[in-house]
């Protein structure tokens, strides 16, 4: 059952977009500084396999997670590292038959220190699908959670194993928003990316706050596509072809994402409310198939691209606010999966300022992540974590 739902808090964020441009723009931090960086390992005693998020809530006792592919999440003290314990093992019900399926998406409750409320979104099988659930605390201990207290909130079923999406983030406004790739194949063959009818190549937004039994979300009542026949209201954007990784601005509420590219362009956009990011009329700022109709009106188009030069497969990051690095202070980073190569850009509240390759790090970046205070991580595939560090 899904309904739609009011909340007075969003009179609040109306409000606060209006001086959105002024914040981006007095946020975007200084020239961005080149060849004299590094990616350096970090909590060195720990090794994990196929990492797919990074994320540490506050008020937990300066414990980090992670999130394996296979369907395992661990915990760790930031400040105590030697061991990683166990928090979920749902490796029962992760599908992991396809290279880019698995437990893909961790993001934990705004009141998560009241409720003890996280959720994950994953790849099962029989039949192939996505699915979004809520987990719960152990009652007998708290320090790890209970796989038997899985509420499934949204199943989503995929035609092919690849493009998953799967990121998880709470926003600004206390709602859930969810990364769904096209479905998969190559060029996207069912034209999911385009159809407002279907889940798939979308970023949704929904209500997971009254959330009493399986399915039962509520859509919050300005998601652009309520009331629009053959729409579903739960899409924020679309037109995605695999949004790998997106990430709120903790200061602007800007949201960043990296959307995977077919065979020559990566993007990153800024995601908005509404808006229909090209995929597959359009791969980066380009025609995807020049021989067919290629009408851009009424496309938002990426912020930044960038060839097969230079990588292929982008992983989205984050504005940086940590105080480790105060000249990528207001940048965003981000990277690629191939390559390891990882930019920072600064964007003045309209347009890309400055673009600049700070490393290549040689890492297979499968995803980034940031700390309570805003210092920034890049997860490896093959099993490190990593911190950018500024060696002059």
């Amino acid at each position: 059952m899904r309904r739609i739902v009011y909340r007075a808090s969003m009179v609040l964020l109306v409000i606060g977009v209006v001086a959105l441009a002024s914040l981006v723009a007095c946020n975007s931090g200084s020239p961005i500084p080149t060849d004299n960086f590094q990616a350096e390992r970090v909590f060195s005693d720990l090794s994990f396999q196929e990492m797919t998020n990074l994320v540490q809530p506050g008020d937990t006792d300066d414990l980090i997670f992670i999130t394996e592919q296979r369907g395992v999440i661990y915990a760790f003290s930031a400040n105590n590292s030697q061991q990683a314990d166990i928090f979920l093992d749902i490796t029962d019900r992760v599908n992991r038959g396809g290279d880019e399926e698995g437990l893909l998406g961790l993001a934990f409750d705004p009141d998560y220190q009241g409720n003890g409320y996280f959720y994950v979104y994953y790849s099962a099988a029989d039949p192939r699908r996505s699915v979004l659930s809520r987990f719960s605390l152990d009652e007998e201990n708290t320090n790890i959670a209970d796989p038997q207290s899985e509420v499934v909130i949204m199943e989503v079923a995929q035609p092919y194993s690849n493009h998953n999406g799967g990121q998880l983030a709470f926003g600004p406004d206390g709602y859930i928003y969810i990364g769904l790739g096209d479905g998969g194949s190559g060029g996207d063959p069912l034209g999911n990316g385009q159809n407002l009818s279907t889940l798939l190549g979308s970023i949704l937004r929904i209500d997971v706050s009254g959330l009493s039994a399986p399915g039962d979300y509520e859509i919050p009542a300005d998601n652009p596509f309520v009331g629009i026949e053959g729409a579903r209201p739960e899409i924020w954007a679309y037109g995605l072809r695999n949004p790998w990784r997106f990430s709120f601005d903790s200061e602007t509420g800007l949201l960043w994402a990296g959307d995977v590219g077919q065979n020559l362009w990566e993007e990153i956009d800024i995601i908005s409310k509404g808006a229909n990011y090209g995929w597959n009329i359009m791969e980066g700022f380009h025609c995807y198939s020049p021989s067919t109709d290629c009408n851009q009106s009424g496309l938002t188009l990426p912020v930044v691209e960038y060839g097969r030069s230079q990588g292929c497969s982008v992983t989205g990051g984050y504005v940086y606010r940590g105080a480790q690095i105060a000249s990528l202070q207001g940048h965003y980073i981000y990277g690629d999966y191939c390559s390891g190569n990882i930019w920072a850009l600064a964007y003045d509240g309209s347009a890309v300022t400055e673009n600049k390759l700070l490393v290549d790090s040689s890492l297979s970046i499968t995803s980034f992540g940031v700390d309570v205070t805003g210092n920034l991580y890049i997860l490896d595939r093959q099993g490190g974590i990593y911190t950018l560090v500024q060696t002059e």
